[in-house]
């Protein structure tokens, strides 16, 4: 039961921080609108913002719903983004 509470919190700054780090980069490479939402939406996995959703609002996100936008977030960015074009065209 222990490893199970220190593993959840990391995933969601691990993926808090690549959520973010994907908002950064559309804000500076590609468009300032989608890098505010990744920016917006990565405040989803950080402890922190979950723990202020379940102390004011009475609720959190479930891991179900995170780990879904997780791959929405990601087949967005790689496959129809222009970040994600701009990725294949570095790696080439």
């Amino acid at each position: 039961m222990k490893a199970q509470t220190l593993t959840y919190p990391l995933l969601g700054w691990f993926f808090g921080l690549v959520v973010a780090t994907v908002g950064v980069l559309n804000l500076v490479l590609v468009h300032p609108v989608p890098g505010i939402a990744y920016l917006l939406l990565s405040l989803v996995y950080l402890p922190p913002a979950n723990a202020y959703l379940k102390r004011h609002l009475g609720f959190a996100i479930p891991m179900v719903v995170k780990i879904a936008l997780a791959i929405v977030l990601f087949m967005f960015t790689l496959g129809v983004s222009d970040l994600g074009d701009m990725l294949d065209k570095a790696l080439i």
